[in-house]
């Protein structure tokens, strides 16, 4: 349905791309509006945009003055990281090194929002919709990293840490032409080659930053995986780093859910099923079973879209089959867990 601007409200969700009279685009398809998208909006002069679902105020929480308020806060913290890595690429490209100055400025601010926010799904679903994929996946796996780490029982030192490592694991594609981290089509081999060495280039960036160990161990390792398999240097699961293993899982997370040029976006209960399969043999089992175990209950009253086109509400996850469950549509309840013809292709706010 088009809904004029003046009609929006938080919590609505577009239904297709939006782009200004100049053919930029303003907000994506499938975004559940926040305060700034729908200010963004305005400022673009856009008069109507195609709405998917409306916010019904029944099926999702009121909005309430806190509530937004501590939304916009966290909207507020998240794009100053976002334009805080993006800043921390351009000085390591020019310069050569960075400050840890520098890393803390950027990355704190947010790191104190996260620590008043314990529904990270709702976080993800309600950030997971801007572009500039490389800066927007750099503060996305620094968050995820940091709430690894908390959940896994580490002290606040040791999430910042983490959090860190994670915000700046991919600092070495800085040195990697534009063109090739943006190109929409297959890569060659040699251009797959170049891609494979981010790790080795973060690396040498944080060393010579003269940065914690801990970082420049992550950045290096965070395409290893515990069989062997990966990359830069096939490393098994006792030669990883402790923070680099923290980081393999919260990168694979938000690769798989954010869109990008060339793959689309999974929804956050599918990719946490393909995590728990990579548990058995490519991530550590211990991180990756603590990160799903602490992310399911977040699932809890979150609106479903299912495959069958319906739209209901995550009722409760079944006790055998985490990843498929209970969902109320209308005056029905779906058991997905006994409906192996229906899944849930998304999930939101």
């Amino acid at each position: 349905m088009r809904i004029p601007i003046e009609d929006l409200q938080i919590g609505d969700r577009t239904g297709a791309d939006v782009f200004n009279w100049n053919g930029l685009l303003v907000v994506s398809a499938h975004t559940v509006l926040n305060a700034e998208d729908i200010e963004k909006l305005q400022r673009h002069n856009i008069d109507y945009i195609d709405v998917m679902i409306r916010f019904d105020g029944q099926a999702a929480p009121a909005v309430t003055a806190p509530a937004s308020a501590r939304a916009l806060a966290q909207t507020a913290a998240y794009q100053e990281a976002v334009g805080g890595i993006k800043q921390l690429f351009q000085d390591i490209e020019l310069q050569g090194s960075i400050q840890d100055e520098q890393v803390e400025q950027c990355f704190s601010p947010l790191a104190r929002q996260m620590e008043q926010e314990n529904d990270v799904v709702a976080l993800l679903l309600t950030l997971n919709n801007k572009d500039d994929y490389t800066y927007q996946h750099s503060v996305q796996v620094g968050m995820i990293s940091y709430y690894i780490a908390k959940w896994l029982g580490q002290s606040e030192d040791e999430a910042l840490l983490a959090g860190k490592a994670g915000y700046l694991h991919d600092i070495g594609k800085s040195r990697i032409d534009k063109a090739i981290l943006q190109k929409p089509s297959k890569l060659t081999d040699e251009e797959y080659g170049l891609i494979k060495q981010h790790p080795r280039f973060g690396y040498e960036m944080i060393e010579a930053s003269g940065l914690n160990k801990a970082l420049a161990f992550a950045a290096l390792q965070h395409h290893e995986r515990l069989d062997g398999t990966g990359y830069p240097s096939g490393l098994k699961g006792h030669e990883m780093h402790p923070v680099a293993k923290i980081v393999a899982v919260a990168d694979i997370y938000s690769a798989m859910i954010s869109q990008r040029v060339y793959q689309k976006k999974q929804g956050l209960l599918q990719v946490l099923k393909e995590l728990h399969r990579m548990s058995f043999g490519q991530l550590d089992p211990q991180i990756t079973q603590v990160f799903i175990r602490n992310m399911l209950p977040n699932f809890i009253g979150k609106k479903a879209l299912l495959s069958s086109g319906e739209i209901g509400t995550i009722i409760m996850t079944h006790p055998t089959d985490f990843f498929r469950p209970l969902v109320q549509a209308g005056e029905d309840f779906i058991n997905l867990a006994e409906t192996p013809g229906l899944d849930i292709d998304e999930v939101y706010v």
